[in-house]
């Protein structure tokens, strides 16, 4: 039921159990850092693996057997490789993301009025979640360039402590464009990740609780709206996978040695597109499904417990 605000006047940031005002949006944030940074710190050796099997598909052809090849030359300590700029990148991502995303989504509500915000419901997700995205990529691009130079380079070729790494990327700006080199393949990666990862959550929250879960949302348990939650993230997630796959695998692409100095058009060329869509397109699939269950899983853990409740559905 929509709550006016103070001068009764229909107000999107008032449509929820608590008004969506500074302490809301700073805890959203929170939120993000706690869902973003740990979820993507916590899959490193996955990340890992996924990366070189983009920029070497001839050595590393499998989720298993390239987890062991990494093993057996580097120790178990070469999967963790890249984990520190992982975990401070995705914290900064996660922070605008899901910081941002509540902020623009009230925004555009109340721009375009409570009748078209109600019946247009999936553009302003959309429209939300891009805008988000947009600025929590110029956060992320250092640290996910970074990150990347460091799980793809041969072992001893280029140093994998964080800060060691970073000055490294800065000494060597004109061959690695360091810092925002990767900006626009992020964006072209991140964008319409994001934008399918917000849209289908909300949407498939919302199929949950119009034919599974038929009575009004707050009379379900905590426990419930949370598994709604999960569930609503993994098949949000697995979508997502496939659509950035391709991007993701350029981005990854940038990084190998023998790209050095070559364009974007040039890469994807001589990669072929099939190869950018489906070279460890099994192995993300089952990484962003379970990470973006537990990203949105924690992110609504967290606003549960702040008081704020559970994101959609509404």
């Amino acid at each position: 039921m929509a709550h006016l605000a103070p001068a009764g006047k229909w107000d999107a940031r008032h449509l929820g159990p608590v008004p969506h005002d500074a302490s809301y949006y700073s805890k959203c944030l929170v939120g993000g850092v706690l869902a973003c940074g740990t979820t993507h710190a916590g899959i490193t050796p996955l990340d890992v693996t996924k990366c070189n099997m983009q920029v070497n598909p001839g050595k590393y052809n499998g989720l298993v057997s390239g987890i062991k090849t990494i093993s057996a030359e580097e120790g178990s300590r070469g999967l963790w490789k890249g984990f520190g700029p992982t975990f401070v990148g995705y914290s900064l991502q996660g922070a605008f993301k899901y910081g941002l995303y509540e902020v623009f989504k009230d925004v555009y509500m109340n721009l375009a009025g409570e009748e078209a915000s109600s019946k247009y419901k999936g553009a302003i997700w959309l429209a939300g979640s891009a805008s988000a995205e947009f600025f929590a990529d110029i956060a992320l691009c250092p640290l996910e360039m970074t990150k990347v130079k460091i799980q793809t380079s041969p072992a001893g070729t280029f140093p994998v402590p964080m800060m060691a790494a970073i000055k490294q990327m800065q000494a060597q700006k004109l061959e690695t464009r360091y810092p925002f080199g990767s900006l626009v393949p992020l964006w072209s990666r991140q964008i319409p990740y994001t934008m399918a990862k917000f849209f289908f959550f909300e949407y498939i929250v919302q199929l949950f609780y119009s034919h599974v879960f038929t009575a009004p949302k707050d009379t379900y348990s905590k426990p419930t709206q949370l598994g709604v939650t999960f569930a609503s993230g993994y098949l949000a997630g697995v979508v997502c996978a496939v659509v950035s796959h391709p991007a993701d695998s350029l981005v990854s692409q940038m990084g190998k040695p023998s790209n050095k100095g070559k364009g974007l058009g040039q890469i994807a060329s001589e990669v072929g597109f099939a190869s950018l869509a489906t070279k460890g397109l099994g192995t993300r699939v089952l990484m962003i499904g379970t990470l973006t269950g537990f990203q949105w899983w924690i992110y609504d853990s967290f606003k549960t417990a702040m008081g704020l409740g559970t994101t959609g559905g509404k």
